[in-house]
């Protein structure tokens, strides 16, 4: 998949889009119903996309990859019919990359303290082991 160059080009179909950003036709139509894009349509009803909704599909997947929801996403970018003027959508997402660090933080300090224990703890046991083994050779030499 992703092997053809779309870039150039100014409309894409459902599966341009799909093949080019590695994702299936039924997530770009999910992220259609939640309103964060809103592609155009032919006479026949089919869909159209357009270099910025391709661009805002390609925010979409980095603010999942970040861990975002849809909806922090969908306040961070706007909502497709609405538009955000960009200092809003700057100012806004940069309160959402403030929590996600801040969540980041606190994880690394949890998952730092949980290795320590885990560190404590196997060494307790390598001292135990080493003690039965201790008493073990001694019970095998005495007999």
């Amino acid at each position: 998949m992703a092997n053809r160059d779309y870039t150039a080009k100014t409309t894409y179909t459902i599966s341009e889009l799909a093949d080019e950003l590695e994702i299936s036709p039924s997530s770009i139509r999910f992220y259609e119903e939640k309103g964060l894009i809103n592609p155009q349509r032919t006479a026949g009803n089919q869909r159209v996309y357009l270099k910025k909704h391709r661009a805002r599909l390609k925010m979409i997947l980095r603010g999942k990859r970040f861990g975002f929801s849809l909806d922090e996403i969908g306040e961070m970018i706007g909502m497709e019919n609405m538009q955000m003027h960009e200092i809003d959508q700057i100012d806004r997402s940069q309160m959402f990359f403030d929590k996600k660090i801040e969540e980041v933080r606190n994880r690394r300090a949890e998952l730092d303290f949980m290795e320590k224990d885990l560190l404590s703890f196997k060494q307790k046991l390598d001292r135990r082991r080493m003690e039965l083994e201790a008493t073990d050779n001694k019970k095998l030499r005495s007999a």
